[in-house]
C-alpha cells in the first residue's frame, strides 16, 4: 500500500563485530586453559572446549530468536518475565543443586542452568518498563520505592542462596537510575555506605564513626541557608553509626568463613603470620598464580599453547573466573589492552546508541545492558588483577559456562533488536 510505513531494521554491526570476536576469544582460550595433552578435537563433546562450542552455537541460535521478535513483545511482557524469573529463583530452594556453597543451579541432565544469570535480563526488562511508564514519576518517593524493590527482591533472593557474587551485579542498575534522573542522594549513599565499610573494617568502627561524625558537623557549619540543620545533622549521623558498627557485625557474625578471608585478603587485613601462610597456600594461592600468569606474558605473550602455566594447569578456574589470566599469559600486555579495548567499544556503542533512542523503554533497557557489562567486566579483571575482592563472576561472553553465555547474548540480542527498531519510532 502506498504510504504505508514498512518496517526496517538496521543491526549495529559494530556491536555483532565485536561480539563476535569476544565468543571467538572465549572458546579460543578455554581451549588453551583446559587441554592437558591430548589431540584437540572441538568436535569433543566431552571437553570443556567442546561443550563451550556447544553453548556459544545455542548462544548465537537464542540470539537470533531475541532479534526476529517484535520489540513490542519485551516491553508488554516485561512484567510477566520478571515475576516468572522471581518464581523460579524461589524454587531454587526447593529443587536447586549446591554448587561451591551456593544454591543457585538446577540440575537439568547433565547441564546445570543458574537462573540468577537470566534474571539480570528480566530486571533490565522491568525496570525500562517501569521508567518508561507515563505514571511513573522518578521524583515521586512511592515510585521510588516501588522501582527500588523491583532491584532489591532478586537481590536478597540470591544473597540468601549464598551467592553474593551474582546480588551485586544488580546495583549496577542505579547508575541507570541516576541517568534517568533520580536524585544524586541515593549514589552518594551507596559510595559513602562503601567507603565507611571498608574504613570501618580497615581501621576501626569507632575512629570511621567519629570522623565522619566531624566532617558532618563541619560541613553543616558553613551551610547557613539549610533548614532543620540539627535533624539532619543528628539523622546522617545515625546512618554513620549504624554503617560502621553495622558492617563489623556483620563481617564478624554474618559472613562466612570463606567469605571473611576473601575480605581479609583484599583489605590486607590478617596480622598474623601463621594465618598468612595458610592463605598462601588457600585462599591466596588462585590469585598468586593467576599475577604469575598474567606477568609471565611480558608485552606480547609466549603465544597461543605455548604458556607454561596455563598448560600446566597451575590457575584453578582458569576457564571460568580466572579466564583473563591465560589471555594474559598467550597474548601478553598486547592482547589484554586488545581485549579490555573490545569491552570498552561495546560498552561505549551501547552508551551511544542508548542515547540517540526514541523511545525511553529501549533507551533505558540499553544503559541497563552497558552496566550489567560493565560491572562484570569491572569486576572479573579487578578481581583477577587483586584489585577487587574475590567474587565469583564470569567474564561477559568469554568465561565458560552455557548459563552466562546464553544469557549475556539474549541481554545484548534484545538491545541489538531495540536499536534495530528506531528508524520505526515516531
Amino acid at each position: 500500500m502506498i504510504g504505508e510505513r514498512k518496517n526496517i531494521i538496521r543491526l549495529d554491526w559494530l556491536i555483532i563485530l565485536v561480539y563476535f570476536l569476544l565468543l571467538g576469544f572465549g572458546i579460543g582460550n578455554i581451549l588453551s586453559s583446559s587441554i592437558s595433552g591430548e589431540e584437540i578435537n572441538i568436535f569433543n563433546f566431552s571437553t570443556l572446549y567442546g561443550k563451550q562450542f556447544i553453548y556459544a552455537l545455542i548462544s548465537i541460535f537464542f540470539g537470533f530468536i531475541a532479534i526476529s521478535i517484535d520489540v513490542k513483545f519485551y516491553e508488554r511482557f516485561s512484567s510477566v518475565f520478571y515475576i516468572f524469573s522471581i518464581v523460579v529463583l524461589v524454587c531454587l530452594f526447593f529443587f536447586g543443586k549446591r554448587v561451591n556453597g551456593a544454591l543457585s543451579w538446577f540440575s537439568i541432565a547433565s547441564f546445570n542452568l543458574q537462573p540468577s544469570e537470566f534474571v539480570k535480563i528480566t530486571v533490565a526488562l522491568a525496570v525500562s518498563k517501569y521508567i518508561s511508564d507515563f505514571q511513573t514519576d522518578l521524583k515521586n518517593t512511592i515510585d521510588q520505592f516501588k522501582l527500588f524493590l523491583i532491584i532489591l527482591i532478586p537481590i536478597v533472593i540470591i544473597i540468601f542462596q549464598n551467592d553474593t557474587g551474582s546480588s551485586i551485579v544488580f546495583l549496577s542498575l542505579f547508575f541507570v537510575l541516576y541517568r534517568e534522573g533520580i536524585s544524586q542522594i541515593y549514589l552518594k549513599s551507596i559510595f559513602s555506605i562503601m567507603i565507611l565499610s571498608i574504613l570501618s573494617l580497615k581501621v576501626s568502627a569507632s575512629i570511621t564513626a567519629i570522623i565522619a561524625i566531624l566532617l558532618i558537623i563541619l560541613y553543616y557549619s558553613f551551610k547557613k541557608k539549610i533548614r532543620n540543620k540539627i535533624i539532619k545533622i543528628i539523622s546522617i549521623s545515625s546512618l554513620c553509626l549504624t554503617t560502621c558498627f553495622g558492617t563489623i557485625f556483620t563481617y564478624e557474625n554474618l559472613l562466612k568463613t570463606h567469605q571473611q578471608n576473601y575480605i581479609k585478603v583484599w583489605l590486607n587485613l590478617e596480622k598474623d603470620p601463621d594465618k598468612i601462610k595458610q592463605m598462601e597456600r588457600t585462599i591466596l594461592y588462585n590469585l598468586n598464580e593467576s599475577k604469575k600468569a598474567i606477568s609471565s606474558g611480558g608485552l606480547t605473550g609466549k603465544g597461543y599453547l605455548k604458556g607454561t602455566r596455563t598448560m600446566g594447569n597451575f590457575v584453578p578456574a582458569q576457564h571460568s573466573d580466572y579466564i583473563f589470566s591465560t589471555i594474559g599469559e598467550e597474548w601478553g600486555f598486547v592482547g589484554s589492552v586488545f581485549i579490555i579495548l573490545l569491552y570498552t567499544i561495546l560498552i561505549i556503542r551501547i552508551i551511544y546508541l542508548s542515547e540517540n533512542q526514541k523511545n525511553k523503554f529501549s533507551r533505558v533497557y540499553g544503559y541497563s545492558t552497558a552496566s550489567i557489562l560493565f560491572i562484570h567486566f569491572l569486576i572479573n579483571i579487578g578481581m583477577v588483577l587483586g584489585l577487587t575482592p574475590t567474587i565469583g563472576i564470569p567474564l561477559p561472553f568469554l568465561s565458560y559456562g552455557g548459563s552466562s553465555l546464553i544469557a549475556f547474548t539474549i541481554l545484548l540480542s534484545i538491545f541489538i533488536r531495540l536499536d534495530g527498531n528506531k528508524k520505526n519510532e515516531w
